[in-house]
């Protein structure tokens, strides 16, 4: 398997695209092997892996963190359907703070995102039946979860459909904007 490392325009975020062998029965792909990944520069100890399924198009999920120590870098992808997967930089003193970046991941494209510690992440669902899946670095800290709005108008993310009728959980709809979100992250020093 051959593992290629897309950079993005946020600092220290990558996609991932793994090689697909695809025939008339469908396709095989090596979604992570732990050595290949740390020879591609992704060194990460991943301890649990988790999976949500949303059912329909315009659910938004997120824009989610947990705070240091507790902080969890991801490895997401989608098993079917697509999202728009957003990711917001909350590190103090970073030269992207307060950017956004949007990735489309899909069944299609079969690729993944690395989201390091200190960045809000959520999804918006673009077709219905997603099954969504990611490694985690970290175990979930109810004490440390956190999140900022989808809609903070400081930051300004540009949600590819209306966002008057998504469907989000009351935590989601509630999360406070980014300068007054609690956030310990200060960049270099996770």
């Amino acid at each position: 398997m051959s593992l290629k490392v897309i950079p993005t325009k946020l600092k220290d975020v990558k996609l991932v695209e793994t090689d697909v062998f695809g025939d008339n029965r469908g396709f095989f792909t090596e979604t992570y092997t732990r050595e290949k990944f740390v020879e591609a520069g992704i060194k990460n100890d991943f301890n649990q892996d988790n999976q949500s399924l949303s059912a329909e198009a315009g659910v938004l999920r997120g824009m989610h963190y947990q705070m240091a120590p507790y902080a969890q870098t991801k490895l997401v992808r989608v098993v079917t359907g697509v999202v728009e997967d957003v990711l917001v930089d909350i590190r103090k003193g970073s030269p992207t703070y307060g950017q956004w970046e949007g990735y489309i991941l899909s069944q299609y494209n079969h690729r993944q995102l690395l989201v390091p510690k200190g960045f809000a992440h959520g999804f918006i669902t673009l077709t219905p039946d997603v099954n969504f899946v990611y490694k985690v670095e970290g175990y979930y800290a109810p004490e440390a979860d956190r999140g900022i709005a989808f809609d903070d108008p400081d930051i300004g993310i540009e949600w590819p459909m209306s966002t008057a009728h998504l469907i989000m959980s009351e935590k989601d709809q509630h999360h406070p904007q980014l300068k007054d979100a609690e956030n310990n992250f200060v960049y270099g020093e996770i």
